[in-house]
């Protein structure tokens, strides 16, 4: 069920992005969710029921979790619009070897009525044994919420009986914060998925690298763009090695993008295609050149103080329908990104010769 609105506002100015005839993002992600709890053991993820009723993923804290987890994760987190796939990189000098392929048709929808992490969630020490709780929710169920202005923008709500949400936190929810998202979507307790992912987990590293269109997306709305410009939208990105500690991957996967994240958009009108090659890459900003996590430590990890500008794609391609004209602003540093990723390299001319008959190794007295 779909319950999006479409119309002028009372100035007579254009009607909002998002079409009146736009699906249900938490109907479309439905059958995904099924198939992610239906291939949990091989996925190396866990599900429980919560007492409260909703069901819970944990897809990185007591378990494992996998690459392919995460990308059915973020299709989750895109409401069933976006086609998400891992690839190796053939390039004879890549830029990483791993990469992440992102796109959708419905780039508004996808990236901001549902991917975006936009949800404030939280719960003091008293509603958490002790602890307290924060995440940002993502994925479809924000737009059975609508807490965001975001939502009155887009023109968007969704009306479906079922929700999914995904949090980037290393513990599970408590009931206090499931109460407030059940209450807050007008959902029954048992009809809410709710997917962990901490940051530094695989399945996380991944969902939040394939944010490379929505982060291009979210830059293009505080640029002040548009948003029913932009018509259709891919991204690539490098999957970056796994991070020993929740601040550690959080630099990685920014560099990801900043760095790393290269992003080609379509777009109506030609001024538009010029505007966001031109501003849109992550270099127009002062803090561009140095990793996310030396940024983010100048500022007293205050993720707030860093500037805006910088949360977008390295490089930025813009085709224009008016013009047929493509447009390319921003650039790749794959320095960077070996650098900080990148051990000291095997050179397998400089190791020991092998022993004859050496199991897996071709030599002289091998048999």
């Amino acid at each position: 069920m779909n319950s999006s609105t479409h119309t002028a506002d009372h100035n007579g100015n254009a009607p909002p992005p998002i079409a009146r005839d736009a699906p249900s993002v938490n109907a479309l992600a439905a059958p995904l969710v099924a198939q992610l709890l239906a291939d949990a053991a091989r996925l190396r993820i866990a599900s429980s029921r919560h007492a409260f009723g909703p069901t819970i993923v944990d897809a990185g804290i007591a378990s494992p979790g996998c690459i392919e987890a995460g990308v059915m994760i973020a299709r989750i987190c895109m409401g069933g619009l976006g086609r998400i796939e891992t690839r190796i990189s053939a390039e004879q000098t890549p830029l990483w070897p791993a990469m992440i392929d992102v796109h959708t048709a419905s780039p508004v929808l996808a990236a901001l009525g549902s991917q975006y992490a936009g949800w404030s969630l939280s719960a003091s020490k008293e509603q958490n044994n002790g602890k307290k709780f924060f995440s940002l929710g993502s994925g479809p169920a924000r737009a059975l919420a609508g807490k965001e202005t975001l939502f009155d923008e887009l023109g968007y709500r969704d009306g479906h009986d079922a929700g999914v949400l995904v949090m980037e936190v290393g513990q599970l929810p408590p009931q206090a914060v499931l109460e407030k998202i059940v209450g807050d979507c007008g959902l029954a307790p048992e009809k809410l998925t709710v997917i962990v992912t901490p940051t530094q987990s695989v399945a996380g590293t991944v969902q939040i690298v394939a944010r490379v269109v929505e982060v291009a997306l979210h830059k293009t709305h505080v640029l002040g763009v548009p948003l029913v410009e932009i018509v259709d939208a891919s991204g690539t990105a490098p999957l970056p090695p796994p991070a020993p500690d929740g601040l550690a991957a959080m630099g990685r996967t920014n560099d990801a993008i900043l760095y790393g994240g290269r992003v080609h958009l379509t777009v109506t009108r030609d001024a538009v295609a010029r505007q966001l090659a031109a501003e849109l890459p992550s270099s127009n900003s002062r803090d561009h050149g140095r990793p996310f996590a030396e940024i983010f430590a100048s500022f007293n990890h205050d993720f707030y103080q860093i500037d805006p500008s910088l949360f977008a794609p390295a490089e930025v391609w813009v085709s224009s329908l008016e013009s047929g004209t493509t447009y390319r602003g921003g650039r790749l540093d794959g320095a960077l990104l070996h650098a900080l990723w990148q051990g000291d390299a095997v050179v397998v001319g400089d190791e020991p010769a092998a022993g004859p008959g050496t199991p897996g190794v071709t030599s002289p007295g091998a048999p």
